[in-house]
């Protein structure tokens, strides 16, 4: 379990951050594990031109900009060549962080001890965004926390955190929901119920 390696990192007072949707149950467990504060920090893959299931970017809250993944380089892709597909996910965007967070503000990681979190890593990209954006806003300590991942993507992502804490590196990695024995979608609906109950404002069991 994640909670065990993260204890060992010696965190103060942890802010865990959480990458909807899928994210969020591992994300509650952690913060319940730590007695950490839970909030999400919204971010969405952004499509390949004719294949948007084939991720080459990212966008994510309080940044205007589009992320790109090497896979973009290597196409010789630029943002202006993914600009409306970008455009369609930064709506999505927005109605989570409204859906999610119903007006509150989003939790302030200056001078703090921050773990980001998601269900898994496959290409990282998402993973990279949120980790770029909350860089600039000074954390005192940035870790990426996920079940699973693929090496090389971790080897990348770990140039911008201060630790990752990944439970499996598998050689035949592929795709994150294969190493679940349930990866069903995380619904709108389960990610309010988590978040509320992390507030202990959960009117729910």
């Amino acid at each position: 379990m994640l909670v065990q390696p993260l204890r060992g990192l010696g965190l103060t007072e942890p802010l865990v951050l959480a990458l909807p949707r899928g994210g969020v149950p591992v994300a509650y467990e952690i913060a319940r594990g730590l007695g950490a504060e839970l909030d999400v920090f919204v971010v969405r893959k952004v499509g390949a031109p004719g294949h948007p299931e084939f991720g080459i970017g990212a966008i994510s809250e309080g940044h205007d900009g589009v992320l790109l993944s090497t896979e973009a380089d290597e196409l010789g892709l630029q943002p202006s060549d993914i600009a409306a597909q970008a455009q369609l996910e930064r709506v999505e965007l927005q109605r989570r962080v409204e859906r999610y967070r119903g007006g509150r503000e989003p939790a302030d990681v200056a001078g703090r001890d921050v773990v980001v979190v998601d269900d898994g890593l496959a290409t990282g990209v998402s993973a990279e965004a949120a980790l770029r954006v909350l860089r600039a806003r000074g954390p005192r300590r940035l870790v990426l926390a996920v079940p699973v991942c693929a090496g090389d993507s971790a080897r990348r992502i770990g140039a911008l955190a201060d630790d990752v804490v990944c439970l499996a590196t598998p050689s035949d990695f592929r795709a994150v929901g294969l190493w679940y024995r349930d990866f069903e979608p995380t619904s709108d609906d389960e990610v309010e119920r988590l978040l509320e109950r992390a507030r202990g404002t959960a009117t729910r069991p």
